[in-house]
């Protein structure tokens, strides 16, 4: 052990020894005597909380369904396009043969097989910007019964899922069930659960699935991988209406593991299909926490579960079929998200499937209870075919497989195609947010301090709403309970800890520096920690933490009263599989954190040596990040410092160029639902005006580059100084890294809490 780790060991268990030789309370307070680590036990206590929120959005999912089902479905349709990012119009549909160049041309140059009485031709189409679909179109000899998209899982290619090439069993080979039928059968491909293409080897080798890559890129942007994949099935349901034959066929679409959820959901925003399969992806969805990230979509389970989605598709028919289930696992040991998929039990499936009928008028609906190795069976398709071609009979068995008549795609090549399609177009999205924005901000009234803040509260609520999400105000009185952790250089130094509901406290290190006299009101400044910090690294006198420098306790030590608060962010993986569960109820960690910091703002301003009117908060980091994030949920904050975070936030989320881009990296916990197309930090720094608001910025900081930082902040200035109030901004660039470098800050605070500098 080296010298300084000795000393600072020493000084730690001299710390703790008078923790317990002196635990009083601070005045007012109930004296604390807490068991084990206070911060992990928050991070478990917001899990257990939302596990009973789950429940509860779940017993009250009915209101949103109810009267009438039909009155109901289409404002729930309406909301599920949103979710899923179906928000761009499709292009008129083109249809295009792929044929490598050297295929025998005196066949028809896109086939690459016949079937017994279909031919099989390779085929991309047109869907919007720069996004194709691609696949297989099996084409029958003659008119077509039916027209069905048949959407195999994402880790089976087109060519497999038909016995053209290998790895599918015959017997689970659906979409050629439908093509020996007569019907025109489209198979599109998905991009699978695999890190080929995933990762930019010159940016950052840290990899994980590129499924995982497209939902971090489109989730900021208000687009989802499963939202592509629908518009990819409706813009070739566009091109098999248009194309029927006589205008008679009927449409349908099926699926299998992904592609069963792509149908599901297809089927559940377009009411053109007569019929929809589902194998091997119904009655996960409750579950969503475990599943892989790529499924997760925000706020969907406020109103919306299996059973619900199954209900948006009447009045067609749906058949559902419990068999085989993909099972796959993502660990978090290559910067992913961990996830797995597995086979739900008859009993858990049952459940789901009772939801669905219960109170539901006579319809066509069909739940088969099939073997565990059975992929979208006879029965399955029989009951999809009867609807599509009534009358009519699937053959008991299988055809032989089709017969290869050319070179087949480059499955590889394909996904690759289809992966950068979709991440460009993310990127585009990136690049047009800006001005998105600009128009989305034309709503507000700047030309005064008095109409913007008038004009900007739709933005305020939907940032709290739709961005962070809500929970209820504090239900319990804050109780407070506190001992005495040190007491030095006339400062003393609390742990407190405060109730805010069942499961859910705050707790931090509360600093009060000597010398207030009777009757005195003293300015507040709360002390963030950053991403997997403690209250110690900023409030206790022995640590000097490279980051932190113990800032808090050096503004206790100016006279300011200091209070720095456990946030929930730590634990790794743990804090960010808490937040999986909490975005498909609409929630993230900042729903908790606000109100927490309302309790603790509540809390400090109920003390008689606090001003009320100047309680400040500074953070670092994800400290910085909560600097603009937490004045906007709470009003009592007269001022906020961001340090080491201000940058182009939109860019760190997406970027797939940057080297300082989160798309790459282990926080999958970053990106927020639809964030770029609201609120940039700019556009947050605006919500905190006309309160003062200072960036903190060292020149070496990783977090990003000086460029970035400087041209977001030129927006934030530009307005406060339009406004007149350019005395209550700025920014200090130093020569450091990411640290508190507590100079301009310092001076801020002093200057804007109306405090007097130490001599």
């Amino acid at each position: 052990m080296t010298f300084p780790r000795c000393v600072r060991l020493a000084c730690t268990l001299a710390w703790l020894g008078l923790a317990r030789a002196a635990p009083e309370p601070l005045p007012g307070t109930a004296p604390l005597t807490p068991s084990g680590d206070l911060a992990v036990q928050m991070v478990a206590g917001l899990d257990r909380y939302l596990d009973r929120h789950a429940l509860a959005l779940r017993a009250d999912r009915p209101r949103w369904w109810s009267p009438d089902l039909a009155t109901a479905a289409e404002p729930n349709r309406v909301r599920l396009r949103e979710l899923l990012g179906l928000v761009d119009r499709r292009e008129p549909v083109e249809m295009s043969f792929v044929a490598p160049v050297g295929t025998n041309l005196l066949s028809h140059p896109g086939e690459v097989a016949r079937g017994p009485g279909y031919r099989v031709f390779a085929v991309e189409w047109t869907v919007f910007r720069g996004v194709r679909g691609e696949g297989l179109l099996l084409v029958p000899e003659g008119d077509p019964r039916a027209d069905l998209i048949a959407v195999p899982d994402c880790d089976w290619t087109p060519e497999q899922a038909i016995g053209l090439a290998p790895g599918v069993p015959a017997a689970q080979q659906f979409p050629r069930r439908f093509a020996e039928a007569g019907c025109r059968v489209l198979v599109p491909a998905l991009i699978d659960r695999g890190d080929r293409f995933a990762g930019n080897p010159g940016v950052r080798s840290v990899k994980h699935s590129q499924r995982e890559t497209l939902w971090r890129a489109s989730y900021e942007l208000g687009r989802h991988p499963l939202g592509y994949e629908v518009q990819k099935v409706l813009a070739g349901a566009d091109w098999l209406t248009q194309t029927r034959p006589g205008g008679s066929a009927s449409l349908g679409v099926v699926g299998y593991g992904e592609g069963g959820l792509v149908a599901l959901y297809a089927g559940a925003v377009d009411g053109r299909f007569v019929a929809v399969g589902v194998g091997g992806a119904f009655g996960l969805g409750e579950q969503n926490a475990e599943l892989p990230i790529y499924r997760n979509v925000w706020s969907l389970l406020e109103r919306t579960g299996d059973a619900e989605l199954a209900a948006l598709v009447r009045p067609h028919a749906l058949v559902v079929e419990h068999g085989k289930y993909p099972e796959i696992t993502h660990t978090d040991q290559h910067g992913g998200a961990p996830g797995r998929l597995w086979r739900p039990t008859a009993a858990a499936f049952a459940t789901e499937q009772a939801r669905f009928e219960k109170g539901q008028s006579p319809r066509f609906a069909q739940f088969i209870a099939a073997g565990a190795e059975t992929v979208c069976g006879r029965e399955w398709a029989g009951g999809v075919f009867g609807q599509l071609a009534p009358g009519v009979e699937l053959a008991a068995e299988l055809g032989p497989v089709p017969a290869p008549t050319g070179p087949l795609p480059d499955a590889a090549a394909r996904t690759l195609r289809q992966y950068r399609q979709i991440l460009e177009d993310t990127q585009h999205l990136m690049r047009e947010s800006e001005y998105t924005r600009r128009d989305l901000w034309r709503r507000a009234d700047f030309s005064s301090v008095a109409k913007f803040t008038n004009s900007t509260e739709w933005f305020r609520q939907t940032f709290r709403n739709d961005v962070v999400g809500q929970i209820p105000p504090a239900s319990q009185p804050a109780n407070p309970r506190s001992r005495l952790l040190y007491e030095t250089n006339g400062v003393r130094g609390y742990e407190v800890v405060l109730d805010v509901h069942p499961d859910v406290f705050a707790y931090g290190i509360l600093c009060v520096p000597a010398g207030i006299q009777p009757g005195e009101r003293r300015p507040v400044v709360v002390c963030q920690h950053g991403l997997e910090g403690r209250p110690s690294l900023l409030a206790d006198p022995h640590l000097d933490e490279q980051h932190y420098h113990r800032y808090a306790y050096r503004l206790a030590e100016r006279g300011f009263v200091t209070f720095s608060p456990q946030n929930p962010y730590l634990g790794h993986t743990t804090f960010r599989q808490v937040l999986r569960k909490a975005q498909p109820l609409g929630l993230t960690l900042w729903s908790f954190i606000g109100r927490q910091h309302e309790v603790i703002t509540d809390w400090l301003a109920s003390l008689a040596w606090v001003d009320p009117q100047r309680i400040a908060f500074y953070g670092l980091s994800y400290g910085g990040k909560s600097a603009l994030r937490v004045p906007l949920l709470v009003d009592r904050y007269c001022l906020s410092i961001c340090s080491a975070d201000y940058n182009e936030w939109i860019w760190k989320n997406s970027s797939a160029r940057s080297p300082y881009s989160y798309l790459w990296t282990s926080e999958y916990d970053m990106p927020e639902w639809n964030l770029g197309n609201r609120f940039n930090y700019a556009e947050l720094s605006w919500l905190i005006c006309p309160r003062p608001f200072m960036v903190e910025r060292g020149h070496d900081d990783g977090v990003a580059p000086d460029e970035w930082v400087a041209y977001e902040y030129a927006r934030t200035r530009r307005h406060y100084v339009k406004l007149g109030l350019g005395d209550r901004t700025e920014i200090e660039f130093f020569n450091g890294p990411h640290t508190i470098n507590g100079q301009g800050t310092f001076e801020f605070l002093h200057r804007h809490l109306n405090w007097p500098r130490p001599q």
